[in-house]
């Protein structure tokens, strides 16, 4: 009987009566590892995908779960290389691996080692996801599609360079029309086969044109048939885009007529079987002899009534010809009578404007006597022009005399003249107010014959003086007012 113990708390003190030993979780952790993979060291598990994921390590983490329950799986990346197919989600398959346990979730997984679909269920019901996924993307549009050449010079065969399908197909070649095959041989079932059969489409797309091998004019992706299981590389994503991507128009001939695959959908033409692919690529040398016979034969037919109508059209025309003498002479008829009647016509034209013109010449006056009228008139302008002129000076001249008059006559200078003196500043201003001149201010004194400088006096002694003198006569007060002239000078 097996004892596991646990290690205890720091401080916490085992019970004395308990001698049983403990493990570390490490331990615990090892051992059950040991225990599951020595007891399921291989295992085959029938289940339905779900999660998966790719991991930047490369890695492949999803789940596998029925009804009830779910177990963990991963597949390392050294061997997702190997699987036959790739984890999808809802896909039904049967994982082959081994149990081990994860000690840092304290779970345990199936390290998966291969991957087969669990029936033909689930291939079909993976086969419809896919398709319908790619048609979403437009691989399979009527309109990507391209036309099959009549004659392709170059046909490339991809297919397996061993089975019968490529006698089959060589054979019907030769025995309808001689062309240059090219033939890629793969694989056409197991796992490297869709790889295989995908480079060899694009090996044939990227070929020059002017290389050493020459370049196909069609391509013909051809296998026998099989169950859905053999033709699965057909399947695959990566040969449905290549054919899609291709250039180069390609042909599909996958097994039998009822056999269906997506590459189908994908390819410019799907022939019902490998050797019906040769019989649509190329035709049928008998055939096509006796075509290019029956056409050589409605050309020459063709031609030769062309010929019969053009000639019956051309004799049809030759009647209703003129003869071009009598044609010739009858238009230069018809230009002597055209000849004659311009020149009588133009004789009359200018006899017209002859009497026209001399009318109009006894109607014109001659240019000199325009000249002597206009010089007159003239004449007569200059003549008014000067006696205006010499009035307007005249009047001018009176009304400046009239002018200068008045002006002398209201010139300040004329009021000096009467006794009446101007009295400014030392700035040239006039003072016309007691007010505006200050006690002991430099003045200038403007006479009628001349100008004298002047210092101003006290205002209120002057008026207090003033005050204190009696009347006196007329002339005694013109006196006193000289007297105070020639003091205030």
């Amino acid at each position: 009987m097996a004892y596991y113990g646990f290690i205890m708390e720091e401080g916490e003190q085992q019970n004395n009566g308990d001698n049983a030993p403990y493990l570390t979780i490490g331990e615990l952790s090892r051992a059950v590892k040991t225990a599951v993979e020595a007891a399921f060291e291989f295992v085959r598990v029938r289940a339905e995908i779900s999660r998966p994921n790719k991991a930047p390590s490369g890695h492949l983490y999803f789940t596998l779960k029925d009804d009830r329950s779910t177990l963990a799986a991963v597949c390392w990346k050294t061997m997702r290389a190997n699987l036959a197919i790739q984890p999808e989600e809802g896909l039904e398959v049967i994982a082959t691996g081994r149990l081990t346990t994860f000690a840092g979730q304290s779970k345990y997984q199936i390290v998966v080692s291969q991957i087969e679909v669990a029936g033909e269920g689930a291939l079909l019901k993976q086969l419809e996801d896919r398709r319908r996924m790619l048609a979403s993307e437009g691989l399979f549009d009527a309109d990507r599609k391209k036309k099959i050449p009549k004659m392709p010079a170059v046909i490339g065969v991809v297919t397996s360079p061993t089975g019968a399908v490529i006698r089959d197909i060589l054979h019907r070649l030769h025995d309808r029309f001689g062309v240059h095959v090219l033939v890629w041989g793969t694989l056409v079932q197991g796992r490297d086969s869709a790889g295989q059969v995908a480079a060899a489409i694009r090996g044939f797309d990227v070929m020059p044109e002017d290389g050493p091998l020459p370049r196909p004019d069609v391509l013909i992706v051809a296998r026998g048939g099989g169950a859905l299981e053999d033709l699965w590389a057909f399947n695959e994503e990566i040969v449905v885009r290549a054919v899609a991507e291709c250039r180069i128009p390609v042909i599909s001939a996958i097994g039998h007529e009822t056999d269906t695959t997506l590459i189908d959908h994908a390819a410019d033409l799907r022939a019902p079987t490998p050797t019906a692919a040769a019989e649509l690529a190329v035709p049928v040398k008998t055939d096509l002899a006796a075509f290019l016979g029956e056409v050589d034969a409605r050309l020459l037919r063709s031609c030769a009534q062309k010929m019969e109508s053009a000639h019956q059209k051309i004799a049809i025309a030759a009647s209703g010809l003129v003869d071009p003498a009598d044609m010739i002479q009858g238009r230069a008829q018809t230009l002597d009578y055209a000849l004659g009647g311009l020149f009588r016509g133009l004789d009359l034209w200018l006899s017209v404007r002859s009497v026209r013109l001399s009318d109009l010449a006894g109607r014109l006056n001659p240019p000199e006597a325009k000249i002597a009228k206009a010089e007159g008139r003239l004449s007569q302008l200059v003549q008014r022009f000067e006696q205006q002129l010499a009035t307007s000076l005249s009047q001018r001249q009176q009304k400046l005399g009239n002018l200068v008059k008045l002006l002398d006559s209201n010139s300040f200078e004329r009021v000096l003249d009467r006794g009446f003196a101007l009295v400014t500043n030392n700035h040239g201003v006039p003072i016309k107010r007691s007010a505006a001149a200050p006690a002991n201010a430099a003045v200038t004194i403007q006479f009628a014959d001349g100008a004298r400088d002047a210092v101003l006096g006290n205002h209120a002694a002057n008026l207090a003086s003033t005050e204190t003198l009696k009347p006196r006569p007329k002339k005694a007060r013109k006196q006193a007012f000289d007297d105070g002239q020639d003091r205030l000078l």
